[in-house]
């Protein structure tokens, strides 16, 4: 079983993500090498698509080593972050005998992962959860343990910090993916170079043709060191009281578009791309951002085939309203996450409204 191993550092609580091909097939040992029991009842939560290649295989090797699944099976889409489909996981819960020592596990990408992983902290109280994405863009959410729901007014606004157990990263499932899947995945690689490493940016740019291949050697070290990233920033500050709010680099702007297209003209990754291209206009203009960030940052997006213009239909003013909604909004003044230099963001607080309205309606016009 050859795959890279990276750890979480947090306590008791830290937890090793596991990157390899193949690794689903290895599910059991991972599991309880990570303390999941084969005596209690898994639930196994994945939406429709991945159902289709990943389920039974999964659900066949957990039983080779005496684990008992039950499958909740959820439509594809981020409207599945929802209340109703929250209630009917856990009344499948409730109903396959799930107890205190059962565990959660979210096999596909971010939708699943953050609806599962919410599931799990909920379920009496908090029961153990496992991440097994399938997606490029579950990288990033796979880790760090946010897991949360939409509401109509706001992305991941009801949620949690619910850490999961282990995190098994089967990169052959990538191969799978639809290429605005993929586009939508590497937003989320870039933005961890974009907040702490220029030279992974570099990295990113010179290998951008075979990483959009998808070729294996390149695509792991990619994953890895996002991964990285994220891990070292998650151990700093578990729960976003500082530096791990550098996470939301073009976020605030991006789940303002998600919320308003009702989280289905923009997939996450698109959203996020724009975002982050905005926010380096705004960072222009308050004159923070070193000369060609922005156009920097619309270059290596453009080179994994990403938006980086404003979203058709979108007034600037509603998304300023839907900005104000963010969880870094706090007393009704807006933080941004703002680029300083390629691989240097900060977050900066009360920004001028009007400037923000500006940036945004000249997006509009260009």
């Amino acid at each position: 079983m050859k795959h890279e191993t990276l750890t979480v550092e947090l306590g008791e609580r830290s937890y090793p993500i596991v990157i390899g091909e193949g690794l689903l097939q290895h599910a059991p040992k991972l599991l309880q090498e990570a303390g999941i029991s084969s005596k209690s009842q898994l639930l196994i939560v994945t939406d429709e698509h991945v159902a289709k290649n990943y389920l039974e295989p999964l659900r066949e090797v957990l039983a080779t080593e005496g684990y008992r699944t039950t499958a909740s099976v959820i439509a594809a889409g981020e409207q599945s972050k929802s209340l109703s489909v929250y209630d009917r996981i856990m009344t499948e819960a409730i109903q396959a005998g799930l107890d205190r020592k059962s565990a959660v596990l979210a096999l596909g990408g971010g939708v699943v992962g953050d609806l599962a992983g919410f599931v799990a902290a909920t379920y009496m109280r908090g029961i153990d959860f496992v991440q097994l994405p399938t997606t490029l863009l579950a990288h990033d959410s796979s880790v760090g343990g946010k897991v949360a729901i939409n509401h109509p007014l706001g992305k991941n606004l009801i949620g949690a910090f619910h850490q999961p157990r282990v995190v098994i990263y089967d990169t052959s499932a990538l191969h799978t993916l639809p290429k605005r899947e993929v586009a939508a995945g590497f937003a989320e690689v870039v933005k961890h170079g974009l907040i702490s490493d220029e030279a992974f940016v570099d990295w990113l740019k010179e290998n951008a043709d075979r990483l959009w291949e998808l070729d294996s050697e390149l695509l792991a070290k990619a994953i890895q060191r996002g991964c990285a990233v994220k891990a070292a920033i998650v151990s700093e500050d578990e729960t976003e009281q500082g530096k791990r709010a550098l996470l939301n680099l073009g976020h605030t702007f991006g789940h303002a578009f998600e919320a308003l297209s009702a989280y289905s003209a923009l997939n996450h990754g698109e959203a996020i791309a724009i975002g982050m291209c905005i926010a380096a206009k705004v960072a222009e203009r308050v004159g923070i951002a070193e000369k060609g960030v922005c156009e920097q940052t619309e270059r290596v997006l453009s080179l994994y085939h990403l938006p980086t213009k404003w979203p058709a239909g979108l007034t600037p003013e509603a998304v300023l309203e839907a900005m104000k909604r963010d969880k870094k909004t706090v007393g009704g003044k807006l933080a941004l996450v703002l680029p300083r230099a390629i691989g240097h963001v900060e977050l900066i607080k009360d920004i001028d409204e009007e400037i923000i309205l500006t940036v945004m309606r000249e997006e509009v016009e260009a």
